[in-house]
């Protein structure tokens, strides 16, 4: 079973501080996801595999290494997940983009997908899910089925906030999978939202209701 990493770095904390404050606006909610993808996605792709290259310097000629092995692919879950994208595509700019839109059905809970693409050789890539919450951990399962369903054998899922119940539902569902998170909130409530959590995250990003 893959571990589950929370991400403790002092800015990342800070940061997600100020996004869960419910004074925090659109612009800086926006902004603050940004960020704080920005810095797990360092942890997120440590463990790239690296090869050894010569270069020539303006001094001389060097030893040393670039990423080698699997590309990178990234794919949000809708449409909260896309708040995350730019952040990553800054880090690693050539990793290819997939959507995933699913929505939770109020009444029971379960992800209703409406919206599936990613890049024609996903299968060939190592996959990051990005989605800013992990609640109930349904819309998650339902995406990462969705993706070994396409071929895709080594799925990553990068969040900002999840829950003790959905990190359970995912190492149940999809022990393969290495969850990547900032804080682990105490419970849900009746309609599947993490408390305290930081609300609803793509109402936030988006100025929605």
């Amino acid at each position: 079973m893959k571990s589950t990493v929370i991400i403790e770095h002092p800015l990342i904390q800070h940061k997600l501080t100020m996004l869960r404050d419910k004074n925090t606006n659109t612009k800086e909610f926006r902004e603050l996801v940004s960020e704080i993808s920005m810095l797990m996605g360092y942890e997120v792709t440590r463990d790239m595999p690296l090869k050894e290259v010569e270069i020539e310097t303006p001094m001389g000629f060097a030893k040393t290494k670039v990423i080698s092995g699997k590309k990178l692919g990234i794919v949000p879950i809708l449409r909260a997940g896309l708040g995350m994208v730019d952040a990553m595509l800054k880090l690693i700019p050539s990793a290819k983009v997939g959507h995933i839109g699913l929505y939770r059905d109020p009444e029971t809970l379960k992800p209703i997908e409406y919206y599936c693409k990613l890049p024609e050789d996903a299968a060939e890539r190592e996959i990051v899910i990005l989605d800013p919450m992990l609640a109930t951990g349904g819309s998650a399962s339902a995406a990462m089925e969705y993706l070994k369903k396409q071929g895709v054998k080594t799925i990553k899922l990068m969040c900002l906030i999840a829950s003790a119940e959905g990190i359970k539902r995912i190492n149940k569902e999809h022990p393969d999978v290495g969850i990547y998170c900032a804080a682990v909130d105490e419970k849900l409530n009746s309609h599947g939202y993490i408390i305290p959590g930081l609300g609803d995250a793509g109402d936030r990003l988006f100025g929605t209701k």
